[in-house]
């Protein structure tokens, strides 16, 4: 049976390069707050990463924080943005990821703040009319927190005109951009956000480990207390090994981002026109099928599938060795559907079965074509 992963917005597989650099890596065990020469050596790895990193994104190495992931850089910002910068009102979407939208409506109850959703248009898009019209309701200090890459539609932000109507507005600008660090360029010294978060196992690299780009002076005040790491923002003895990996995933994705992609991009261009041609009826949720407008490396697709069908057609691909979701990883096991789609779609799209098909560069087109061959054939039965 053939073997097809097509799940790399949940994760992906780790580079051979990545795996080298973190078994040298695990040889290295001194703690890094430890002042002799065992802990010097891991400590200036681990700041050897930072200035790489703040490098590529032409930010200052103080402003990168080490975390466990995602999901813990955006409680870290949320949280201390309205704990220490007297955020009172946080403006968010409806289909955000949900480390951020469960976060926001925890501190809605723990601190009374406001929380207001910005309308969305019919392809799951922010209304930046919407948005200014939030902004200048009162005069509040607000944070605005909106994703750069919708991790189940793929649909781009216009990250530069959301953080120029913030600056303007005096609000600050968080952006989970988990889906789109390894994937997209980014100027921190041009693009006017205050705050991002990464995770190293979105482009190649090893889960436990990302990062939150905190912009100097925010005055946000420590998350985890206990000890001075990660410059008093993050207590906790460093995880080395899952750092240099992210280091070396961080460097090997930018250092190929045309080359991979260019590819990326043709295995979406070609998926995208099989589906059309072979499953009839088949609509591409949000802008996941526009190749302008959504990212590179992933497409939801509504399949038209009767909802008897569309119970089976998860297990069917499982059986067919095919690896691909109902919508984010963070997902799986809950009865409950998307909470994206359901902002989205119509009822009747609603009830047949919508796929996430996600992309990297070890997928072929070959792949693609077992993959299309197997829902066609399902479609038939």
């Amino acid at each position: 049976m053939q073997k097809v992963y097509l799940d790399n917005a949940a994760t992906t597989q780790l580079r051979p390069e990545v795996i080298a650099k973190m078994q040298a890596a695990l040889g290295v065990y001194g703690n890094p707050s430890s002042t002799h020469s065992f802990g010097r050596s891991a400590k200036t790895g681990i700041e050897k990463s930072r200035k790489t990193i703040a490098k590529y994104l032409n930010a200052h190495p103080a402003e990168i924080i080490f975390t466990s992931g995602g999901t813990e850089a955006d409680n870290m910002i949320l949280r201390c943005a309205v704990r220490d910068l007297e955020v009172k009102t946080i403006i968010t979407s409806k289909i955000e990821h949900h480390a951020v939208l469960h976060t926001a409506e925890e501190l809605e109850k723990e601190f009374g703040i406001d929380l207001w959703f910005v309308d969305l248009d019919d392809c799951g898009n922010p209304r930046i009319d919407h948005l200014e019209e939030l902004l200048n309701k009162n005069d509040s200090k607000k944070l605005v927190s909106l994703m750069h890459v919708n991790n189940e539609l793929g649909n781009l932000l216009d990250i530069e005109a959301v953080s120029n109507l913030c600056e303007n507005c005096d609000a600050l600008l968080h952006s989970d951009t988990v889906q789109s660090v390894g994937h997209f360029e980014w100027n921190l010294e041009e693009t006017k956000i205050d705050f991002l978060t990464a995770a190293a196992h979105k482009f190649h690299g090893p889960k436990g480990v990302g990062f939150a780009f905190v912009r100097r002076n925010s005055g946000l005040k420590p998350f985890i207390f206990g000890g001075a790491q990660e410059r008093g923002f993050r207590a906790g003895t460093e995880s080395f090994h899952n750092i240099i990996g992210l280091e070396e995933a961080f460097v090997q994705a930018y250092d190929n981002l045309e080359d991979e992609k260019k590819y990326v991009s043709g295995l979406k261009q070609y998926f995208t026109a099989q589906v059309k041609k072979e499953l009839p009826g088949a609509k591409f949720n949000g802008l996941s099928g526009d190749m302008d407008k959504s990212t590179y490396t992933l497409v939801s697709v509504c399949l038209p599938f009767s909802q008897e069908k569309s119970q089976m057609l998860l297990f069917h691909l499982d059986l067919k060795g095919i690896a691909c979701s109902k919508g984010s990883a963070c997902q799986s096991g809950s009865d409950k559907g998307s909470h994206v789609l359901t902002e989205i779609l119509s009822a009747d799209d609603l009830a047949k079965p919508s796929l996430r098909f996600s992309f990297s560069k070890y997928n072929t087109k070959e792949e693609l074509d077992y993959v299309i061959g197997v829902l066609k054939e399902f479609s038939n039965d």
